[in-house]
């Protein structure tokens, strides 16, 4: 992901408020942009605490175990506190905080042709067994039975 402009303003250019703020854009691939605010007079932004911290994320994919592997050592290096990379069967992950309190994912894929279409086939079953009974569907349990 590069970092590929940052404006800084002291009005909001919708609203006309007077709100000194940074703004971020980042290159999320795919001609995507993320873009993050930085609000000095404000307080920290919160999350929704009716939620756990671990639902709500941004995942990005990476191409390699190896890249993976080293975009952990590069944040623990700089201090983050990164958690996996986990095993969750079709691909491996780790997770961690930006500065801004958003929860982020990068994952590398690791599940087969095979794996991929066996989920495939099932989607639609579980989304409907799920509709229905809120409980979680034993359609995908094979993923996890090794641990």
């Amino acid at each position: 992901m590069d970092f590929i402009l940052a404006i800084a303003e002291d009005q909001v250019p919708s609203t006309k408020e007077p709100e000194p703020y940074m703004h971020v854009f980042l290159d999320a691939g795919g001609e995507n942009v993320l873009a993050f605010f930085e609000l000095p007079t404000k307080p920290a932004m919160g999350r929704d605490h009716n939620t756990p911290a671990w639902v709500q994320h941004l995942a990005f994919k990476v191409s390699t175990l190896a890249e993976l592997e080293s975009a952990k050592a590069k944040m623990e290096a700089d201090g983050i506190e990164v958690i996996g990379p986990i095993d969750h069967t079709i691909f491996k992950s780790i997770y961690f905080f930006d500065p801004n309190g958003h929860r982020c994912e990068l994952a590398v894929n690791t599940g087969t042709t095979e794996m991929r279409k066996k989920l495939d086939d099932v989607k639609w079953e579980m989304l409907e067994e799920w509709t229905q009974t809120k409980r979680a569907p034993n359609h995908a349990r094979w993923m996890h039975q090794n641990g």
